[in-house]
């Protein structure tokens, strides 16, 4: 298949399909007017690539990981280095300070968000009392 089916098929841009071969990690062959040419099991390895990207990975480690996996989502090590396992925890230890930073992120914007919507309500709860109409919650209430 060419370039732009498996953009397609993989929800990829031509643009990125380009990188990960420029970075080694895709390795299409070549028809004789140099069109790149991608196998079926280029639509797994694309989405394996995306995958391990989207979870934080760098491309230099994922290089070294994708010769490890032979279907999505599964990996296998038949002869780990020590330098790959060492490798991998300190990328799993990075991972981890990432996570917990985009979790305090996460809770303090929920924090401010709860406070914004509180704050909004009682304005205009307080607007509603001043102008003589009851809040709609106590109008609902005793209807």
């Amino acid at each position: 298949m060419r370039i732009g089916e498996l953009a397609e098929r993989t929800g990829t841009s031509r643009r990125l399909l380009r990188y990960y071969e420029e970075q080694g990690l895709l390795s299409p062959a070549r028809s004789p007017n140099g069109y790149r040419e991608y196998s079926e099991a280029m639509v797994d390895r694309v989405l394996q690539i995306r995958g391990l990207l989207e979870a934080g990975l760098p491309t230099r480690i994922v290089k070294r990981i994708l010769p490890c996996i032979s279907k999505p989502r599964t990996i296998h090590f038949s002869d780990a280095t020590p330098e790959t396992i060492a490798m991998l925890e300190r990328e799993r230890e990075r991972l981890t300070k990432r996570i917990d930073c985009l979790t305090r992120s996460r809770d303090a914007l929920s924090g401010y968000l709860d406070a914004l919507l509180a704050a909004r309500r009682a304005a205009q709860e307080a607007a509603l009392t001043a102008a003589g109409t009851a809040p709609a919650a106590t109008v609902s209430a005793e209807a």
